[in-house]
Order: structure tokens, then sequence, then C-alpha cells
């Protein structure tokens, strides 16, 4: 797997780190129950610290998307859907941010799609 960062970016390094998988994953190039390179491999071709690897492997675990075994390292949990899903995600956050919505502005745009895509749940309801 190929991580690549800029260090001069406004996005933190353990985000792009993080992008980096999530990416990997949506392609398919990463798939459940592979293991991810150890934080202290990445750390030290990036030239970064390991806690900046380690908080791009936590992102993703709270997304979902990696499980964290203490001496086992990082395991790919998601399927490339799940990864796509969360990197359009990341993208609306972003945007977000970008026009100014404070973040209970944007989760209630998001309640309000969520109640719009809302299905009926009886079985023959119309």
């Amino acid at each position: 797997m190929l991580f690549r960062v800029v260090p001069g970016s406004p996005v933190p390094l353990g985000e792009q780190i993080a992008a980096c998988v999530r990416g990997a994953i949506a392609e398919g190039a990463a798939g459940p129950g592979e293991r991810l390179p150890p934080a202290r491999e990445v750390a030290a071709s990036l030239g970064v610290n390991v806690h900046t690897v380690l908080r791009g492997y936590q992102r993703l675990r709270d997304e979902g998307l990696i499980e964290l075994r203490r001496g086992r390292g990082a395991v790919v949990t998601a399927a490339p859907g799940a990864a796509r899903l969360s990197e359009r995600i990341q993208a609306a956050v972003a945007q977000a941010r970008e026009l100014g919505l404070t973040d209970e502005e944007f989760l209630a745009l998001v309640r309000a799609g969520l109640a719009a895509a809302t299905v009926p749940t009886a079985p023959f309801a119309r």
C-alpha cells in the first residue's frame, strides 16, 4: 500500500494517512482481512511521528473501516462500498466547513436527508 502525504497541506498528516487507506479500500486494493503496514514502518517511510500514523489509524477505526489489535496491528474490516461512503462523508464535512456551517446545522441537514429517504417499513405500505 502506498502512502503519500503533503507536509505543507492544510489537511492534517493523520487525516492524509487515513485518506490513503480509505482510497485503497474504496479501490479494492485493500480488502477485508488485509493487514495494514505497522505504524512504525509507515512513520519511518514518511518521515513523520508514529503518533501521527496512529491518529490516522484511530480515525479509520472510529469510522469502522479497520480494527486495531494490540500486538497484531491494523486489519481492514470494511468492504469497498463502506470506504467509498466514508470518503463521500469526509468530503461533505469538508464542504460544510468551507461553507461555515456549524456541526449542528450540518447534522440537521443530514437528519433531514435521512428523513426524506425513509421508506415505510410495513410489508404492503405504499
